[in-house]
């Protein structure tokens, strides 16, 4: 008679590793079909197909219900709408993250929040030199300052198993947290002529939103539909539309009863929502913006233009200001004791992951899509974020290789 033996089943990872290793893995994977969408946006605008290009991103969409109407091209229908669905997902991953992930204890959230700050400021002040006396330049003075998750660990993922977990979630926290400091900077700086009837029907509807949450109400359908109509009244206010989706998702509760065991298979309705979003966002919503916005046609383009003010002023910000903001920060807390390096990473990763951080691409596109309504000036700043993200990812990866090849597979 055979005895069988049975191997232990292997521990389930804690949910936070689970969700941490999704995330990555979708970003990752996500950045690469970014990388494509804004390929093929440069392909197009850059060949026979560039009226039909255009023709696309112009293409009129009408919504009307009753007395209300929406018409808009289809261009600002992904950057007020669509983009509004991923600032959703970035609100839940912030709240997420500051109930119990990485920005949850001061131990944790000092370097990426310190490193972030300076992050933003110096590629601030970098772009501020250069264009301080063009007041119409100077209104995208926040384009240089965010960094691209997606994209930067898309190209992290081509160095394959050898990058350090640390840097990894070192990266992400400081992509959210630039994140956090993008959301207040459009909040404060790209607002225009406001209405103060939307404005009180959005605070309203904010009000709904607060009192679900402090009613403990789970079920996702009504945050959405409040969302829905906040939206609606933040677009017609005057006040940036995708603020609507920070608003909502900040609302969304993350935890009750269900998830209040560690390892519980239920999810929060936080946790549900962005899991069902992750995805579309990743896939389609961001390549979809990248496709529409990075089509830059570069007929008629010479060294010249790309030595204006306004684009140098991006390029230095991000692949030069990231860094120098990013490290400095770094060292600093290192040396005064109240920081380290992740595990895993010295001074030259750390450089490697500040030069990553200069890949700007999404977030920064978006904001200049704010900042210039000069067609002019809204080309210079496209051609000095696709410029600045393409060195920036170049160097990082031909600056981690090396550092990378000589650690454990």
């Amino acid at each position: 008679m055979s005895q069988s033996t049975s191997t232990p089943a292997a521990p389930r990872l804690p949910r936070a590793l689970r969700a941490l290793s999704e995330f990555l893995r979708l970003e990752a994977a996500g950045g690469v079909v970014l990388i494509a969408a804004a390929a093929l946006a440069m392909i197009a605008a850059n060949s026979p197909l560039d009226e039909l290009y255009r023709a696309f991103g112009q293409l009129p969409v009408h919504v009307r219900v009753g007395a209300l109407e929406i018409a808009k091209p289809l261009l600002l229908w992904v950057n007020d709408g669509l983009m509004a669905v991923f600032f959703l997902l970035v609100a839940l991953e912030i709240k997420r993250e500051m109930l119990c992930g990485q920005l949850s204890s001061r131990d944790q959230v000092i370097l990426p929040m310190v490193c972030a700050a300076a992050g933003v400021a110096v590629p601030a002040l970098l772009f501020a030199a250069f264009n301080h006396g063009d007041a119409g330049a100077m209104r995208g003075w926040a384009v240089p300052t965010a960094t691209d998750i997606a994209f930067a660990l898309g190209v992290l993922a081509l160095l394959g198993s050898r990058v350090p977990s640390g840097m990894k979630l070192l990266l992400s926290t400081i992509a959210v947290v630039d994140d956090l400091i993008a959301i207040v900077i459009i909040a404060l700086f790209y607002s225009h002529e406001l209405s103060l009837a939307a404005l009180a029907w959005a605070g309203a509807a904010i009000a709904g939103l607060v009192l679900l949450n402090r009613r403990g109400v789970t079920r996702l359908g009504p945050y959405l539909l409040l969302g829905l109509v906040l939206w609606v009244c933040v677009l017609k206010s005057g006040v940036h539309a995708t603020l609507a989706g920070v608003v909502t998702g900040l609302m969304v509760p993350h935890v009750d009863r269900r998830n209040a065991i560690p390892d519980e298979t239920e999810h929060s309705p936080l946790e549900t929502l962005e899991h069902a979003l992750h995805p579309w966002v990743a896939y389609a919503i961001l390549p979809l913006f990248a496709f529409v916005n990075a089509g830059l046609s570069l007929s008629g383009l010479s060294l010249g233009d790309m030595l204006q003010p306004l684009p140098i002023g991006i390029v230095l910000g991000l692949l030069l200001g990231k860094p120098v903001g990013i490290v400095g920060a770094a060292v600093a807390l290192r040396a005064l004791g109240w920081a380290r390096f992740p595990d895993g990473m010295d001074l030259r990763m750390m450089i490697g992951l500040g030069l990553m951080c200069g890949i700007g691409f999404t977030m920064s596109l978006f904001i200049a899509s704010l900042a210039y309504r000069d067609p002019l000036l809204y080309e210079e700043a496209v051609l000095g974020v696709l410029t600045a993200s393409v060195l920036s990812a170049v160097a990082g990866y031909l600056w981690l290789r090396p550092a990378l090849a000589r650690r454990p597979g």
